[in-house]
């Protein structure tokens, strides 16, 4: 096999697609019973992971959890499930969209609970940026995706550089009143 065929240039969606179930177990719980919402998010980047591993072929790390949404409590004794896939990718990084379910285990009843994206970086052994595969949506859903994707990029990159300038400003505060900088 030549290294073009084992490190495709273009990826599906579909073959980046994870999936990961655990059963929530008491040391997994708050006082009341429910799935601590930090467990839940290491979960969510496990499986997260696991998609931009499909994607990359090489290692990647989490950047960002930019966006997470707790949609109702995951008891103790659910299954719960993650799916994941790769939504876009750029130069050396990729958003990931994850996505979790609860299984009720005594009735069977399954209900969507949380919701998360996430932006992993590939890597070399050494820490320096890889370029990684494009991405072909090929399915409606995966195409809304994918343009969706671009548009949080964008937010986030003005998030950025709104967070940059406001530190320049209250730095420059802090010297013109006499301030010690941080």
């Amino acid at each position: 096999m030549s290294s073009q065929e084992s490190h495709p240039m273009v990826r599906t969606v579909a073959s980046t697609q994870s999936e990961m179930t655990e059963i929530v177990l008491p040391n997994d719980t708050n006082m009341l019973g429910n799935l601590l919402g930090g467990r839940l998010m290491h979960f969510i980047d496990l499986t997260g992971a696991m998609a931009a591993y499909r994607h990359a072929r090489t290692h990647v790390v989490t950047a960002s959890m930019d966006h997470i949404d707790f949609i109702r409590p995951v008891r103790l004794g659910d299954l719960v499930t993650m799916k994941s896939s790769v939504n876009r990718a750029f130069t050396s990084s990729m958003e990931v969209g994850v996505k979790v379910w609860a299984e009720n285990t005594r009735t069977g009843a399954v209900s969507h609970v949380a919701s998360a994206y996430l932006v992993f970086v590939a890597v070399d052994e050494q820490g320096r940026l890889q370029p990684v595969p494009q991405l072909k949506p090929e399915t409606p859903d995966e195409m809304r995706r994918y343009e969706d994707a671009l548009r949080r990029r964008q937010h986030r990159e003005g998030e950025k550089t709104r967070r940059t300038e406001a530190k320049l400003v209250t730095a420059a505060s802090l010297k013109n009143a006499g301030a010690i900088e941080p």
